[in-house]
């Protein structure tokens, strides 16, 4: 063997050795890209924020208000939880659909009217108590980031809730 084949068979050697073995290290699994969210405290209804990846899927759901109790008296339209759990299952059914669910929610924007029997002001708790049965739940982790403001007055007469949402599914 010539010096130059035998210089260079020694640094290969050597080279190898200070890295390990000269086989191939298998494959790492390569992780799926997944949206992310965090909680500034784990008991919140909600998170604070949501990192969508690249190459995903968004969703756009325009705001969505209940539909009547009773489709002959469309006046009658329910409390603000009522409207709430009218809205929230007609959002999961549309994003079904869609062949997504509840959990790919990434925001949400609530728009509450206040009412009389809450002294003007809008009824957040009744709302979030239906919203902590459709996230945060064992079935159902995931929770969007979320806003709730009150406003004066919605679209139309009786309406007291309006939701729109984004959703997002990972590549």
């Amino acid at each position: 063997m010539s010096r130059k084949l035998q210089a260079l068979a020694i640094a290969t050697a050597l080279l190898a050795g200070s890295m390990g073995t000269t086989q191939a290290a298998p494959a790492k699994a390569k992780a799926k890209p997944a949206v992310t969210r965090t909680k500034s405290n784990p008991n919140s209804l909600i998170s604070s924020s949501a990192t969508i990846p690249p190459g995903s899927t968004i969703i756009y759901l325009s705001g969505a208000t209940a539909s009547p109790i009773d489709p002959a008296k469309p006046e009658e339209l329910g409390d603000s939880r009522q409207q709430t759990l009218n809205i929230l299952t007609k959002m999961k059914a549309q994003l079904e659909s869609l062949g997504l669910g509840m959990g790919d929610l990434v925001k949400m924007n609530v728009f509450l009217v206040g009412t009389p029997e809450n002294g003007g002001r809008m009824d957040a708790p009744a709302m979030n108590e239906v919203f902590k049965t459709f996230f945060g739940t064992p079935e159902q982790p995931n929770a969007p980031t979320r806003s709730t403001v009150q406003v004066a007055a919605l679209g139309r007469p009786y309406v007291l809730v309006e939701i729109e949402g984004i959703a997002a599914k990972a590549p």
